[in-house]
Order: C-alpha cells, then sequence, then structure tokens
C-alpha cells in the first residue's frame, strides 16, 4: 500500500473544511479551494495552503476529496476551466464526496477513469461537528486499488468507511436512501416541536425528554437543539435538502417506488427555500410550520 502525504479539498462548505482539518491533524501537506477570500484566509492561518482553482489545488495532490455542493458544480471543479483535471497527474484518487444522485456518480466517474484517475465514491454522513474531529462515516465504493491508495486520507477522515462494492454508484446509492430519512426526521422535528410550542410545552423541557425516549432520533437530538436555543445559523442549509430530496423523489419514481413521506419533507424544504429561508440552518423549516400555526419559536421575531 502506498502512503499519501498530499491531498487536496475542493469545496471548505463545513464537511470539507472538517475533512481538511483533519487531514492537516494528520500530518498530511493539505491544499485548499474554495471560492470564498475569508475561508482561505482562514485556512492559511490553520496551516493549509490555499488555492482559488481547482487546478491549483490538485497539482501533485495523492488523493483530491471533492465537496462541492451539486454535481453541476462536480463537473465544473474537474472538467470546466481551470479544473482539476488539468493537473492532476495519473492514478490520482479522487474522493466525490458531494450529495449526488447514483447515475450522475456513475457518469463523472467514467470519465475520470478514462482520463486515467481512480474513483471512489464516498459521500459523508455526521454533520460539521464530527467533520472536525475526523469522526464522519463514509459510504463508499470503488477498486480495491483506489480504497488501498486512499486509505490513510480516509483514516483521517472518517471513524467508520463502508465499503459497499467495487464500483462507483453504490455509495451515492446508500447516502440517498440516509438524506431520505434524515430530510424526513428534520421535517418531523420541526413539526414536533412547532406542536410543542403551539400547546404550551416548555420546548426545553420537551427536548430533554424527547432526546432519550424512543421518539428520538439523531436529527431530533441535533435540530432539535437549534429550535430550543433559536439558532439557525446554517450547519447544513435548506437548500441541501431540496437538493437532496429531489434527488429521493426523482430516482424513486425512476424506478417505480413510492416515497410519500419524502416527497412532503420535500415541499415543506421547498417552501422555506421560496421564503427566503434557503441559506438558513435546515432546521428553519420549523419556522413555516410555526407561521401557519400561529405560534412563536425561540428567537423568531413575530
Amino acid at each position: 500500500m502506498q502512503h499519501t502525504t498530499k491531498a487536496a479539498v475542493i469545496g471548505l462548505g463545513s464537511m470539507g473544511w472538517g475533512a481538511a482539518l483533519s487531514l492537516l491533524k494528520a500530518g498530511f501537506a493539505v491544499r485548499g479551494c474554495d471560492v470564498r477570500g475569508e475561508v482561505l484566509a482562514r485556512f492559511a492561518e490553520n496551516g493549509g495552503t490555499p488555492c482559488t482553482t481547482p487546478a491549483s489545488a490538485a497539482e501533485d495532490a495523492d488523493v483530491i476529496l471533492v465537496y462541492v455542493v451539486n454535481s453541476k458544480q462536480v463537473e465544473d471543479v474537474l472538467f470546466g476551466e481551470n479544473g482539476a483535471l488539468e493537473t492532476a497527474r495519473p492514478a490520482t484518487v479522487f474522493l466525490l464526496c458531494t450529495t449526488m444522485a447514483p447515475s450522475a456518480t456513475t457518469a463523472i466517474a467514467e470519465k475520470l477513469e478514462s482520463s486515467g484517475m481512480l474513483v471512489v465514491d464516498a459521500p459523508v454522513s455526521g454533520g460539521h461537528v464530527r467533520a472536525l474531529s475526523g469522526e464522519i462515516t463514509v459510504m463508499a465504493s470503488g477498486t480495491p486499488e483506489a480504497f488501498d491508495r486512499a486509505s490513510a486520507v480516509l483514516d483521517a477522515i472518517s471513524a467508520k468507511v463502508f465499503r459497499l462494492g467495487d464500483r462507483p454508484g453504490p455509495g451515492s446509492q446508500v447516502k440517498m436512501i440516509n438524506q431520505l430519512l434524515a430530510g424526513v426526521h428534520i421535517a418531523a422535528t420541526a413539526e414536533a416541536m412547532t406542536l410543542a410550542a403551539k400547546a404550551g410545552i416548555d420546548l426545553k423541557t420537551l427536548y430533554d425528554v424527547i432526546r432519550v425516549s424512543a421518539g428520538s432520533s439523531w436529527m431530533f437530538e441535533n435540530r432539535g437543539e437549534h429550535i430550543v436555543s433559536g439558532d439557525y445559523t446554517p450547519r447544513s442549509a435548506v437548500n441541501i435538502f431540496v437538493k437532496d430530496l429531489g434527488i429521493v423523489t426523482a430516482e424513486a419514481n425512476s424506478v417505480g417506488a413510492l416515497t410519500p413521506l419524502a416527497a412532503t419533507a420535500l415541499d415543506l424544504f421547498m417552501e422555506a427555500s421560496q421564503a427566503g429561508l434557503g441559506l438558513e440552518d435546515d432546521a428553519a423549516v420549523a419556522k413555516i410550520l410555526a407561521a401557519k400555526s400561529g405560534t412563536i419559536l425561540p428567537g423568531v421575531k413575530g
């Protein structure tokens, strides 16, 4: 197994930022690319090498992690002008960490492999706190060679790597199912907290009870706290679930599966986005339900 020491992270949002810092802590030389100058400056302060283009980030990298928002952005940062493929060396490993439709992941992976690259379909889960501590979950699929070459990077950024197949695609399929559950659980959390507020229940008390009871979920524990504190600083934005639940419902329709709960949750996220909440924390869907219910949540002006 070849040990890798040079990594590049394209997209320094909450998850990409956590991965980049985890790699730095593990002793990697890390180049980070982002469109935001203030993020690049902060990355340099933390010991990374800031890059303004994917091409400059990809130079000399053994492994390139892609953490942009959607498949269109993945195509742009890989194959577009000043894209990573312009400078990446043959047999560089690309970790595709963006949540995409499985069909999009497969097409992008095939294009990379035809250019002599190795690919791991590697969507991630766990939230920004676990990303910062290098404890995310990776739902991965790819060739044994790609896994071997990327093993040190995967060890640095994750607590658990599920190897789901020897070709790109299964990783994105499993992440799609995860996002179905995550989106529905966020919507259910928003509904539960709004009902509690309308009924006059103290939300902090309710949160403390439910989080240790059978009705809890990881999303309730995480997003419920956001609602209780009235903190809608975006860790994962409303618009992310417009995209992800859109993938779920489109893929379900293509195979003839019924996803009524995902469809209802998607409608709520879309309504929140159209109301101007798209860049707020995804727990902000509770604001839509609260307004319709005639109740006021913590931190929200009446």
